[in-house]
């Protein structure tokens, strides 16, 4: 029998998670900090990184009472190394070094990246129904747009990646932009259900070089220049105004102050960018050769239009996603990562640096 806590801190969310052979989650705990940097309208890093330092002591003793656990119990620590932001990443990866120095415990640092695929790959497990390898891992999020080749537990190499914003990145900045606050992604979601997604005709650039490569910041400009056109200032205000009186408005009250001509442009959005996300998915599984999943894993993973799009017509592979829960990010994953590392005896030293732009491959 094997436990490993695990601690995640690369972005806004301090996450801690103790995981039992492989695949048995003890627990989970996550402290967000939207109600933080919701007033800045995006992350600020010095902000995340004071945070991290009040939650992960609390968050990580938490962890360990819901599984009923005391530190002498465990078999390893780990944490994420990167990539992420450097002052966050620093105080996860310092306490569980703490931790593994006071215990004897082995350390293990794992690449953000590679948990969400891990987090795809454990929940497949518990269903019985497992990721078939080579496989495909489509990773999107506020700070990832990466396409890798998965051949085996372990190893990578990319694909593709965005040259520019990342799709999680392009969803909030478009939301703030339209007065829907942040993170906007989640709101664009609800509301793109209610316009007609082929109302506003977006061009996605095409990429000279990598043709599996992302871009997402001429489709935000596209937005800015739609908005700019069609005098939406006294309707982004109203928005504005509901998010200062109401810090989390109701569906019902978000369509009231979006008039159908936005709600048309959310879905239009929206749209845009799943297709440009499958089309890039389907692109690869014709070049890489005997490929038998795809994973969708990452924050935008939660997004409802994403998964109803992304079946396997449209890819041509069995396509996996993770729960809504480890979607976006938590510790469970990082230590579903752990796991193979821990088996092939894959241990950091003390000296292990926080690396803010470190690659899966």
């Amino acid at each position: 029998m094997t436990r490993i806590l695990a601690i995640e801190s690369s972005c806004d969310e301090t996450a801690a998670a103790v995981i039992e052979d492989e695949t048995r989650v003890l627990s989970s705990v996550v402290a967000s900090q939207f109600s933080v940097h919701g007033k800045f309208g995006g992350v600020v890093p010095e902000l995340a990184s004071r945070e991290h330092l009040r939650a992960v002591v609390p968050v990580v003793r938490e962890a360990l009472e819901l599984a009923g656990l005391r530190f002498g119990d465990l078999d390893a620590v780990a944490a994420t190394s990167g990539p992420g932001l450097a002052g966050s990443l620093l105080v996860g990866l310092t306490y569980a070094k703490a931790i593994a120095f006071a215990t004897g415990m082995p350390l293990i640092a794992v690449n953000h990246i590679e948990g969400h695929i891990h987090a795809v790959i454990l929940e497949a497990c518990q269903r019985g129904n497992p990721v078939v390898f080579p496989a495909l891992a489509l990773i999107v999020s506020g700070g990832h747009t990466h396409l890798f080749e998965a051949r085996a537990e372990g190893s990578y190499r990319l694909l593709g990646k965005t040259r520019d914003d990342a799709a999680g990145e392009a969803f909030d900045k478009a939301a703030k932009l339209l007065g829907f606050g942040y993170p906007g992604g989640p709101v664009i979601d609800r509301i793109a259900p209610y316009g007609d997604p082929r109302a506003v005709r977006f061009t996605i650039a095409h990429m000279k070089g990598n043709k599996l490569d992302f871009s997402f910041s001429g489709l935000k400009t596209a937005v800015v220049r739609w908005v700019e056109s069609h005098d939406m200032a006294e309707e982004i205000e109203i928005r504005k105004r509901l998010l200062r009186e109401k810090p989390a408005p109701s569906l019902k009250e978000w369509l009231e102050v979006t008039p159908q001509r936005t709600r048309d442009l959310v879905a239009s959005f929206q749209y845009t960018i799943v297709e440009e996300l499958l089309r890039h998915a389907a692109g690869a599984v014709e070049r890489v050769d005997d490929v038998r999943s795809l994973i969708i894993s990452g924050g935008v993973a939660c997004n409802s239009g994403l998964r109803a799009a992304a079946t396997q017509a449209s890819v041509g592979l069995p396509v996996f996603f993770p729960t809504a829960a480890l979607s976006t990010d938590n510790a469970v994953m990082i230590a579903a990562a752990a796991f193979p590392k821990f088996r092939r005896g894959e241990f950091a030293p003390f000296t292990a640096a926080a690396e803010p732009n470190l690659a899966l491959a």
